[in-house]
């Protein structure tokens, strides 16, 4: 895990797995960290990080409801954590669905945690809207599209765009929900991430906000094309064609063609 100083009040943490990253942000005495990172080590050293950089800890928060953005408590047990209501919706509906994907991942790659995570007490928060930080506000964006629920926070006083699984630069769009919802965030992202001295995406570490508008027209272009369904001419983007982005993609058409059967 690394951690990167983006704003002297907004540290990034980025794992060693997927490149998912989790924001931890400040407003005078209190600090809220945002997603999270996956490693059993890495979450042991997300308390001393925020204690050594003078990050007083207060809450989490967590951009949707996919398991590896959730595992913040590993690292803050008994922490409240805050969640769009549309992922506290999809938390209900699925219980014990996050559980069972962090344990089938940690059974296929060998890893030992010293406690199940139990997400325990979840807030749901009113999105579009905004989350008092100290004697500040976040505020929340609808994201959805990539999966059914989700939010982008926007950090006003950083210029910083954390957009949950949105913009990588690492990660081709999955869009496992809805394409159009998937445009429809891009969309509502556009005019955060051109306002933006950072973004902040679930997978890729943080990038200058001009450095967004690139995987932002090509997350565009490749999903009008699988809208259009053109998948041939959905092309993989630059710096996003490995062997992990044709499975991606390869799940990307396997979708549409479920959606197209009789």
């Amino acid at each position: 895990m690394r951690a990167i100083g983006v704003h002297e009040d907004v540290i990034v943490v980025e794992s060693r797995v997927w490149r998912t990253t989790a924001t931890v942000v400040r407003s005078g005495a209190e600090a809220f960290v945002i997603d999270s990172p996956v490693f059993p080590d890495e979450l042991e050293l997300l308390p001393a990080l925020l204690e050594q950089a003078r990050f007083r800890f207060s809450g989490l928060l967590a951009t949707h409801g996919d398991w590896d953005h959730l595992l913040g408590r590993l690292a803050f047990p008994g922490a409240a954590l805050g969640v769009a209501e549309t992922t506290a919706a999809r938390l209900r509906a699925h219980p014990g669905a996050a559980q069972r994907a962090l344990r089938d991942f940690d059974e296929r790659h060998y890893v030992a945690r010293p406690a199940p995570l139990a997400l325990g007490s979840v807030e749901a928060l009113p999105v579009p809207g905004y989350c008092g930080l100290g004697e500040r506000e976040l505020e929340l964006h609808p994201a959805d599209g990539h999966t059914v629920d989700g939010m982008a926070i926007w950090i006003p006083w950083a210029r910083i765009l954390v957009c949950g699984d949105y913009l990588s630069p690492a990660e081709i769009p999955t869009p496992e929900a809805s394409i159009d919802g998937y445009l429809a965030t891009l969309t509502r992202l556009e005019p955060l991430a051109e306002a933006a001295e950072h973004v902040v995406p679930g997978h890729g570490g943080p990038i200058d906000g001009p450095a967004a508008r690139a995987p932002l027209r090509e997350d565009r272009d490749y999903l009008e094309a699988l809208r259009e369904r053109r998948p041939a001419a959905a092309a993989l983007p630059a710096g996003r064609r490995d062997a992990e982005q044709r499975r991606l993609h390869a799940a990307n058409v396997a979708r549409l063609r479920e959606a197209d059967a009789p």
